[in-house]
Formats: structure tokens, C-alpha cells, sequence
């Protein structure tokens, strides 16, 4: 026979066990696509990078102000005058596989950035090359010349940590199973369904860790983003700009917004392959009457009610880097079809490639319907998000809108991008006189001296248009009222410390 004790016992055991259940924190996060790879010298999209800030530390990081803050290198210094910085490390941290991080690995970690085959993080290193380990706690960063940008990068990508023994062992396989030393380690990633991340119980700042879980959910539709964020499918996610009233009316929602520190733009092919061979591709004329067909002001409106920024270069107009002396030109048809006779392509054919999501897709239509008046026949091919970015790396693309995350300083918005030899240069535009003024900026630290150089950037690049800047977006999130401790950051990274569902 059970007695009184026992049913009791069993009782609080199940109301223990329901409890536990209830508690346990789950956060389900919307991605605007799915993610590729999470290697991060392999990395070419910001989707890839979300799930990483939970699964990877860095040397250091940004705060909300932009500020640089320390992380798993608690201070720095600059030493031989410039090429040199030497970074203390925290002690007793440890990858997720139970290996140390100490000096050794950061060695490890800068010098994978620099050889491993298809680098995307090797032109962020700039002049490093090579680190040396001081002693276990201490490493110092070896530059060929001083290299301003190098703190901003490595608060970004390429200060992103792995584990040494973990990337040895799975190759070229890492990408698909990543071991980090964040407060997250990688359960699965079930590609265009999931990805799942789980607290790591050793992680060296946990305090600050209140979830125990991280579903991250790729839906590239922002209607169907807001919708699950209205029936609680999901907890936090990017809404469009259109669906902000929506967002304010719903008392079960809160929102949001910080403007980022990327920009969209059309990237046209110039020399990479046979899909380049076309009027738009060969003569800067008739790209210049495309960019002249286009009203960006009108473009914001009308797609992103006026919550964007439009701009014609690679920072904002409020950025100190912006080159003033340059604005953005008026809409002027007459001038376009101008120079479209002149070059004589009165009516330009032009395939673009376009994400087959619907911000995407309006942003396009308008541009297309834009064109048309100045005698553009623009034909919109719709594809999905990984496989756009594989066929703009092989050149299979004429005109392809897509946007840029942002970096803190302007060297991660444009080096990269347009360099000569770049990886994410798939128009392989090539200017020396561009790349020797890139450098130059790079190697100055004072931002009027580094400003003059970008200013002789601007106008190659304002001329030979690869790239036609449109506008500057806000990163905008919705989210459960029972989520707390959320802050936006200027990057558009959702950090999980602090946040907690109620």
C-alpha cells in the first residue's frame, strides 16, 4: 500500500519537475535568412554572425556607443610605434570542448584568419603578420606598418576565438559544427529550420546568462516574421519598416530601433566574367544613368516610410567619414537618357539578381519602374539568399542589390569590397589608384588625414560607380513583452546577456 508520505513525495517531485520545465528559458529568435557557415574566416553573410555572438567570444567588442570593450583580452597597448599591440588575456576560460584559451590559441586563431584557403577575413587583417606569444596570458599582434582599423576589426570578425584542437580535428567540416568559448555552444543547425544553441555551463561571465536556449528561426518573409512574433512563435525578431504601427498597437509586443552602420547598395558586375560583357557592365555612362534614375528619397518612402537614410556612399551623411562635397545627385531623367545616347545604349537591357524576399523585391520593382522612364528594361530574377551570394562570387550576375552589415570604422565598409583583390569584390572592380588611397588610410590614425583619402576614394568610386550606394537602414526589432534586458546595438549582433523571458 502507497502511504500519505510517498504520494506526497511523489507530489512535490512532479510539482518540482513542472516547475523546472516552466522555468527553463527559451528564446526563439527570427532570422531574415538562413545561415551558411559558421567558420568565421569563412563568413560572407550577417546572418552567420547573430548565431555566432552567442557562440563565440571575442577579443574584444563593441558597446551600444560604439565604444571598444574588453572581453576575452581585458587590455591592450600599442607598442613599436604602431606595429606592434600587445593584448593581455582572461585567464581561466575554457572552449567549450574543455580545451584552454590562452595565448597559444590566439595565435592559432589570427594566423588560421591569414592562410586558410578562401579567407574572407585575411584583407581585415591588413598589415599583421604574425603574432607572438609573450606568455600564456599575453600576446602581441606583429605589423609590417601602423594599421588604424585593426581594434574596430578585431571587435568584429576576425576576433572571433575557436578551439584550436576542435578546427584541427573537423577540418573543413568546423564550419557545420563550431566550438567556441561563448556563453552558448552549438546543439544543430537544420538548414532553412533551425538552429539551436544551449547554455554553456562554464562559461566565464554566466552571471549574465539567464537563458538556457537559443532556437534561432530563418523566415525570410517579414509578414510571416511579424505574424509569429504576434501568435508567440517566436520572441524577437527584425520587422520591416512598414509593419512598425502594427508593432505599437499590439500591447503584447514591444519595440525597438537603432540606426546601423551598414548601407545597401546595387553591386554591378565590371569585370568578373562573361555576365560582364554588357553596356551597364563595361561603361561607367550608363551606370551613372542608372544611379540618375533613381530617387532614393522617394525610394525610402515608399518601401521603408521614411525610417531609412538614403545616402551615395559607403558611411551615412551623418558619419564623420562622409565626404560632404559629394551628396547624393537629384533624380534627373533628362540627364540619364542623355548619357544613355551618348554611350550609345539608348535602351539598356539588365538582368538583376534580387533576394527572393519582399523587401527585396519592392526595393527592386521601385528601382525598376524608376529606370524604365530613362529607357531601362530591367528584368528581375528572383533567388534565393545562398545561392545569390554563390553566383555573385562566380560573376554570374549583371546587377545584384544587397546589403552590408557595417563595421565601426569605415575601412570595414568599403576595403573589402572594392580592393583589387578582395574576396567580396564579385565585380572585381580594380582601381590602383582606389587601393593605393585605401591603404593610405589605413595607415594614418587622425580622421582629417584619413578623411582626405577617403575623400579621393569617393570620387573614383562616385565616377566609376561598381557600387550605387541607395540608403542606410535602422536595425528595427519587435519582441515579447516577456522578454527583458534587450539592447540593440549599431552592429544589428543580438548579444544574450541580460536578456531573460519573464
Amino acid at each position: 500500500m502507497i502511504n500519505r508520505w510517498t504520494l506526497i513525495a511523489a507530489f512535490l517531485l512532479a510539482f518540482t519537475l513542472i516547475a523546472g520545465a516552466a522555468a527553463a528559458q527559451t528564446l526563439r529568435v527570427g532570422l531574415p535568412e538562413d545561415p551558411d557557415t559558421f567558420d568565421p574566416p569563412l563568413l560572407h553573410s550577417y546572418v552567420d554572425r547573430i548565431v555566432l555572438a552567442a557562440l563565440c567570444d571575442k577579443l574584444i567588442d563593441i558597446g551600444p556607443e560604439l565604444e571598444i570593450v574588453p572581453q576575452l583580452a581585458t587590455e591592450w597597448q600599442w607598442t613599436d610605434d604602431g606595429k606592434g599591440l600587445v593584448m593581455k588575456l582572461r585567464p581561466g576560460i575554457k572552449f567549450h570542448d574543455g580545451e584552454p584559451f590562452d595565448a597559444a590559441a590566439v595565435k592559432y586563431n589570427i594566423e588560421r584568419n591569414l592562410t586558410i584557403p578562401g579567407s574572407t577575413r585575411k584583407p581585415d587583417l591588413g598589415t599583421v603578420n604574425g603574432v607572438e606569444v609573450i606568455d600564456e596570458h599575453t600576446v602581441k599582434l606583429v605589423l609590417s606598418a601602423p594599421y588604424s582599423p585593426l581594434l574596430a576589426q578585431l571587435a568584429a570578425v576576425i576576433g572571433t576565438m575557436i578551439s584550436p584542437k576542435a578546427a584541427r580535428a573537423a577540418g573543413e567540416d568546423f564550419g557545420s559544427r563550431p566550438i567556441c568559448s561563448g556563453p552558448f555552444k552549438f546543439v544543430e543547425h537544420v538548414a532553412q529550420d533551425r538552429v539551436v544553441v544551449e547554455r554553456f555551463a562554464d562559461y566565464w561571465d554566466k552571471d549574465k546568462i539567464k537563458l538556457d536556449r537559443i532556437l534561432y528561426l530563418p523566415i525570410s518573409d517579414p509578414t510571416v516574421r511579424l505574424a509569429n512574433l504576434q501568435s508567440a512563435g517566436l520572441d524577437l525578431a527584425q520587422v520591416a519598416a512598414t509593419d512598425l504601427d502594427t508593432v505599437r498597437k499590439d500591447p503584447q509586443l514591444k519595440l525597438t530601433a537603432i540606426s546601423g552602420l551598414g548601407y545597401s547598395r546595387i553591386k554591378i558586375n565590371v569585370a568578373n566574367g562573361q555576365r560582364s560583357k554588357t553596356p551597364l557592365g563595361q561603361d561607367a555612362r550608363v551606370r551613372q544613368a542608372l544611379e540618375l534614375s533613381i530617387d532614393r528619397e522617394a525610394l525610402n518612402q515608399v518601401v521603408f516610410n521614411g525610417e531609412y537614410q538614403p545616402g551615395n556612399q559607403w558611411v551615412s551623411p551623418t558619419n564623420p567619414y562622409y565626404v560632404k562635397e559629394l551628396p547624393s545627385p537629384a533624380r534627373d531623367v533628362a540627364r540619364a537618357k542623355a548619357l544613355l545616347a551618348v554611350a550609345g545604349a539608348p535602351e539598356p537591357h539588365v538582368v538583376m539578381t534580387v533576394l527572393n524576399d519582399p523587401v527585396n523585391l519592392q526595393v527592386a520593382q521601385v528601382i525598376q519602374a524608376m529606370a524604365k522612364d530613362s529607357g531601362f528594361d530591367i528584368r528581375i530574377l528572383a533567388t534565393e539568399f545562398a545561392s545569390a551570394l554563390q553566383l555573385a562570387a562566380k560573376g554570374d550576375f549583371e546587377a545584384f542589390p544587397l546589403g552590408w552589415s557595417g563595421a565601426v570604422d569605415p575601412d570595414g565598409n568599403i576595403y573589402n569590397l572594392v580592393n583589387c583583390n578582395s574576396p567580396f569584390n564579385d565585380a572585381h572592380y580594380c582601381n590602383s589608384e582606389v587601393d593605393h588611397e585605401l591603404d593610405a588610410a589605413r595607415g594614418v590614425e587622425a580622421a582629417a588625414e584619413r578623411l582626405v583619402h577617403y575623400r579621393r576614394v569617393a570620387e573614383h568610386l562616385l565616377q566609376d560607380l561598381p557600387n550605387i550606394y541607395l540608403y542606410h537602414p535602422k536595425w528595427l526589432y519587435a519582441f515579447t513583452a516577456r522578454l527583458s534586458g534587450f539592447i540593440p546595438y549599431p552592429d544589428g549582433l543580438i548579444r544574450p546577456q541580460g536578456l531573460r523571458l519573464e
